[in-house]
């Protein structure tokens, strides 16, 4: 047998083979994919892509905010206006003395120096100190700031009395003055009129019981005072005032 004809019948044969496979692949179906082993994982179904046109709620998005109210334009209420008119006096009272007590319309209201309002009007206002004479005066108040001055320290004396100079023949009358630089007595008979100073005098004293105010100066004349009424008890006030001053301003 020549080589040709080996050839042609493999190939023949080889041609047959596959006629047979392929007839029976078409007639037997690959059999289904072997089940895995274990529960299978099921990929998540992606939801459809909506239309860019959209609504925020189908797209998955918080609805946008309404754009807030443009504020309205309300006006402040204007200020309130606070009266600071004063409606009381103030007084701010101090003294020479510190630490005097003070008395307003006979109450206790403290100690110099100090500063008390009042209502307007007319009070009555005392001062005392250790040592010293009280002072008292009334005080027409107002509206307002006052500053008062206390002087202990000053001799005060203001005093006037009508008296009867009796002569050894006769008498005159006239008016017995006080004052800080001394004694005057004014009277119609200018040759018993006099002005001397506290230094000037020698004696005076007064004889209650004869109701006289005797005073002499240091030149040698000698003066007899009565009260025009018979009062001895003007006399005898005048005298102790004057007394009084007097040693205050000898004091110093």
């Amino acid at each position: 047998m020549s080589r040709r004809t080996v050839i042609l019948l493999i190939a023949g044969v080889l041609f047959a083979g596959v006629a047979v496979a392929v007839n029976f692949l078409s007639s037997n179906p690959a059999p289904a994919a072997a089940k895995t082993r274990g529960p299978q994982l099921e990929m998540p179904k992606m939801p459809p892509t909506p239309p860019r046109d959209a609504p925020a709620a189908a797209l998955g998005r918080p609805a946008s905010r309404p754009a807030a109210a443009a504020p309205k334009d309300v006006t402040p209420p204007p200020p309130k206006v606070v009266d600071v008119t004063p409606t009381v006096g103030t007084l701010r009272i101090d003294s020479d003395v510190p630490g005097a007590q003070v008395f307003i319309d006979h109450k206790y209201i403290g100690v110099t120096p100090i500063t008390h309002d009042v209502d307007p009007g007319t009070h009555r206002l005392n001062l005392s100190a250790e040592g010293y004479d009280g002072i008292g005066e009334d005080l027409d108040v107002a509206v307002g700031v006052r500053d008062i001055s206390i002087k202990f320290k000053d001799v005060k004396l203001d005093l006037k009395i009508d008296v009867v100079h009796k002569h050894a023949m006769g008498s005159c009358k006239g008016q017995l003055i006080a004052s800080p630089q001394g004694l005057r007595y004014d009277t119609s008979n200018t040759g018993d009129a006099f002005t001397a100073a506290f230094a000037d005098i020698d004696t005076f004293e007064i004889d209650y019981l004869a109701k006289n105010l005797k005073l002499k100066l240091k030149s040698g004349k000698t003066y007899n005072f009565t009260d025009p009424d018979g009062n001895a008890d003007r006399l005898f006030t005048f005298q102790k005032e004057v007394e009084k001053a007097r040693a205050r301003i000898k004091k110093g």
